[in-house]
C-alpha cells in the first residue's frame, strides 16, 4: 500500500508498505482524510521524543470500514463494511488503575495510533474496533477526521473549569487554540483574548468570535490583558508549549486562578514556582480527552459546530505531505490546517 513514511528529521517519503493485519478486536479502515497535528510536525523535526522513525504518523483520520472483525462500535453501532469512521487513537489497556477509574487518555500503557502504532498517512489502518465512531455522509471526511482535536479542544477549556462569564486568555491561534475558542464559546465564557504571530490565523479568532487578538510580534501580551481586563483573567490556556507561553499563562491570570498547559512545543521550562504558590494559582496539564468527549466531538461536527472551510482548512493529496510538513513546521503557510486527502 502507499504510505507517507518518516524516516529521519526533516524527511518523509512516499512509499511502498506493508498492509496492516488487524488483531481479533480491530478494524481495517480505508483512509479517506488525515489531518496533519502540530505534534507531529514536532516529530517532523525530531524535536518529540513520543516519535522515533520510521514510522508512518497520522491520528487524525476518517475512513471506510473494509473489514470489520464482527461487533459493535464506540457508540454501539453494529459495523459493517462500507460505513464511515473516525477513530479515537488512543489504545488503553482496560485494566490499570487510570483505565479503572475511567480516565482511558490517562492509561499507564496507552499507545497513540501514529506514533507507538503504525497511523493513517496510509491507505489502510488498524485500529481497536471499540475505538471507532460513526461518521455520518452528511459529515463528510475532512470533518469527520477534526473529531480528534475537537476532542482535545473541548476537553483543555473544560479543565479550565470556566464558570458563566468568566475571562480565558488563549496562547496560540493554531488548531487547537482555535478550537478551545469555539468550546469557550459554546460552553459559555465571557471575554476570550487570543494570541499568536500569525496575522491571518488572530484574523480567523476573530471570526470564530475572539474579543481581542494580540500579534505578540507586534504587541506585548500581558501589556495588552491589563490594559483591556486589569487585574487578569480567571484562566489561559497555553495551545504553544513553549518557556514564554507557559510564563505568559501564569502572569495573566488572577490571584486563584487556573493555568492549562496543553501544548508540547518545549519538554521542559523554568516558570516562577513561588509566585504560583503565594497566588495559589492552579496550574494542571490537559492531555487528549475522555471517550465520551471524542463521541461528543463527532456529534458537534454533525451539527456543524465546526465545518470545514478554505479560509483556515486545505485539502492536499498524500504525494505533497513532505511538502506539508515542511510548510507547517516551518510557519509558511497560510493555513492553520492541512488534510491529506488519500482519495486523490
Amino acid at each position: 500500500m502507499k504510505a507517507l513514511v518518516w524516516t529521519a528529521p526533516r524527511q518523509m517519503v512516499l512509499r511502498e508498505e506493508p498492509e496492516p493485519k488487524p488483531g481479533p478486536e480491530e478494524v481495517l479502515i480505508e483512509v479517506i482524510a488525515a489531518g496533519i497535528c502540530g505534534s507531529e510536525l514536532g516529530g517532523w523535526l525530531g524535536t518529540n521524543k513520543l516519535r522515533v522513525p520510521p514510522l508512518i504518523m497520522g491520528h487524525e483520520a476518517t475512513g471506510r470500514l473494509v473489514y470489520t472483525n464482527g461487533g459493535p462500535l464506540a457508540d454501539g453501532t453494529e459495523a459493517r463494511d462500507g460505513m464511515m469512521v473516525t477513530f479515537n487513537p488512543i489504545v488503553n489497556c482496560g485494566t490499570c488503575d487510570r483505565c479503572r477509574a475511567a480516565k482511558q487518555n490517562l492509561c499507564r500503557n496507552r499507545k497513540l495510533v501514529g506514533a507507538q502504532r503504525p497511523g493513517a498517512f496510509a491507505r489502510f489502518v488498524a485500529v481497536p474496533r471499540s475505538l471507532c465512531w460513526p461518521v455520518l455522509e452528511k459529515t463528510g471526511p475532512v470533518a469527520g477526521s477534526l473529531a480528534e482535536p475537537v476532542a482535545y479542544a473541548f476537553h483543555t477549556v473544560s479543565a479550565a473549569n470556566l464558570g458563566m462569564g468568566e475571562r480565558l486568555l488563549i496562547l496560540g491561534a493554531g488548531t487547537i487554540g482555535l478550537f478551545c475558542l469555539k468550546a469557550a464559546k459554546v460552553l459559555g465564557a465571557g471575554a476570550v483574548i487570543v494570541t499568536d504571530i500569525s496575522p491571518e490565523r488572530l484574523e480567523m479568532a476573530r471570526a470564530w468570535g475572539a474579543d481581542r487578538t494580540v500579534n505578540v510580534r507586534e504587541e506585548d501580551p500581558l501589556a495588552v490583558l491589563k490594559e483591556v481586563i486589569p487585574g487578569g483573567v480567571e484562566a489561559a490556556i497555553d495551545a504553544v508549549g513553549t518557556e514564554a507561553t507557559r510564563r505568559q499563562a501564569i502572569a495573566a491570570v488572577v490571584p486563584g486562578g487556573t493555568v492549562i498547559f496543553s501544548g508540547l512545543h518545549e519538554e521542559e521550562s523554568p516558570f516562577p514556582a513561588n509566585y504560583v504558590v503565594r497566588q495559589e494559582i492552579r496550574v494542571k496539564g490537559s492531555f487528549a480527552y475522555l471517550a465520551p468527549e471524542f463521541g461528543q466531538a463527532v456529534i458537534l461536527l454533525a451539527n456543524g459546530v465546526v465545518a470545514p472551510s478554505p479560509e483556515w482548512l486545505d485539502e492536499r493529496p498524500l504525494s505533497e505531505g513532505p511538502a506539508a510538513f515542511a510548510e507547517l513546521a516551518e510557519g509558511r503557510s497560510r493555513f492553520t490546517k492541512i488534510v491529506l486527502r488519500l482519495d486523490r
